[in-house]
């Protein structure tokens, strides 16, 4: 089906841009906001404003299909794209996109889909922001499924040769600074992997990472308590954003040690760790990630090692994956730019024995989140995160019913059960 007109419309996200470099470098909470100047080019402030762009294509039997462009919390950092605002790139979408999309045909997504991730802006001659890459592909995804008649996941899966699951992926819920009240909205609605905890300053793992400690066996005891069914065991995922190698200055043997401490503090519960070390370059921080897997299976740890900085794109995805650089790999879906190649970096990491984390952030869109969840049904993906957002409950209300919707629609007569 042709693609008639292409429309855009500047959006919020749902959450906040945060300049790491700055929090890392002390600056202070202050309620919602946080007191300090900017560290990362393109920040006007700590903490702003999160913004997207919405991307609607009109076809040619009037329906509308649409996407929307979206960047990390963290942009700028590890790696990234810079900060994505709408009106330093609705011009890129209106003079590079909508001429490039106008009068195609939609009904196939991959082939289209690439073509936009190749996509060069003249002006720069560099390609498309990845929030560009993001939100267009949604839309095209969406767009082919409107075609066809077919459900997003469906599309998805004729494409790259899957099937559709018929049961749900596991959701990873973010508390954000919320942790405790966080945790217990969690434990209550029977989340499968928790809570993300957000401990990014040593004023949060404490200076020696006792708090950490002590806050892996409150969740412990608060787990044990609160759980409505004693069958009830959540996987812990605690992203420490680099700090374990600040605290212990990169001493492999020291931070292997001290994960063994907080696999005895969560012990019955399994305990993923993401991002223990972060070198500030990409090579630096894949090595240190490797070494620190091999330790720990060498050891028999019950922990995983979770990658995240500077594992951004699918040519990263597929790098880490080689160097076995963490037991499982986050796919942070923005910053792969198009949305089919966290489609393919999930089928990667799937097909080379590494566990593959359909990630993203809390500075998306329901929108985007809705297509990823078609992403994860059609791949298969370890766990997906609940977003957007860090309020916990409506992103995890809106990928978890969009998974039921699934399943039922698949289902049609006889819908699969809901299941853990």
């Amino acid at each position: 089906m042709e693609i008639r007109e292409v429309l855009f419309s500047a959006g919020r996200t749902g959450f906040f841009f945060d300049d790491q470099r700055a929090i890392r470098a002390g600056a202070r909470a202050d309620g919602a906001a946080y007191v300090g100047a900017p560290a990362t080019p393109g920040f006007a402030s700590v903490r702003q404003a999160g913004e997207s762009v919405s991307v609607m294509l009109v076809l040619a039997d009037g329906q509308v299909a649409v996407g929307d462009c979206a960047a990390v919390q963290y942009s700028g950092a590890g790696g990234r794209d810079p900060l994505f605002l709408a009106e330093a790139y609705l011009p890129v979408l209106r003079r590079v996109a909508a001429p490039f999309l106008e009068g195609r045909d939609a009904s196939r997504f991959r082939p289209l889909a690439d073509a936009v991730d190749r996509l060069v802006d003249p002006a720069t001659g560099k390609r498309l922001h990845t929030a560009i890459r993001y939100g267009v592909t949604q839309a095209l995804l969406d767009a082919a499924a409107r075609s066809r008649g077919l459900l997003m996941c469906e599309v998805l899966a004729e494409e790259y040769g899957t099937a559709v699951l018929d049961r749900a992926v596991p959701l990873f819920g973010q508390t954000g600074d919320d942790r405790y009240n966080g945790v217990d909205k969690m434990i209550l609605k029977g989340v499968d992997v928790l809570p993300h905890g957000l401990f990014n300053s040593l004023s949060k793992t404490g200076a020696d990472g006792g708090a950490l400690l002590e806050y892996v066996g409150w969740l412990k005891d608060r787990v044990e308590a609160l759980r409505p069914d004693p069958a009830y065991a959540p996987t812990f995922h605690l992203d420490v954003y680099g700090t374990l190698g600040i605290i212990f200055r990169r001493n492999a043997v020291r931070i292997v040690d001290y994960l063994s401490l907080l696999a005895e503090q969560a012990a019955p519960f399994r305990l993923n760790l993401e991002g223990p070390v972060d070198t500030d370059d990409r090579e630096g921080t894949m090595e240190a990630l490797a070494d620190l897997t091999e330790r720990v299976d060498a050891r028999g740890l019950p922990v995983r090692i979770v990658a995240d900085e500077w594992c951004n794109t699918l040519e990263d995805v597929r790098d880490f994956a080689a160097r076995r650089a963490g037991h499982i790999l986050q796919i942070k879906t923005p910053d792969l730019g198009g949305i089919q190649n966290t489609a393919e970096a999930v089928l990667h990491c799937r097909a080379h024995g590494v566990g593959a984390y359909q990630g993203g952030t809390c500075n998306e869109t329901d929108r985007s989140a809705l297509a990823c969840v078609h992403v994860a049904m059609a791949t298969g993906p370890d766990q997906m995160l609940a977003k957007p957002g860090m309020g916990f409950d409506e992103g995890y209300m809106g990928v978890r019913n969009e998974m039921a919707r699934i399943l039922a629609l698949r289902g049609r007569k006889g819908a699969p059960a809901w299941n853990r």
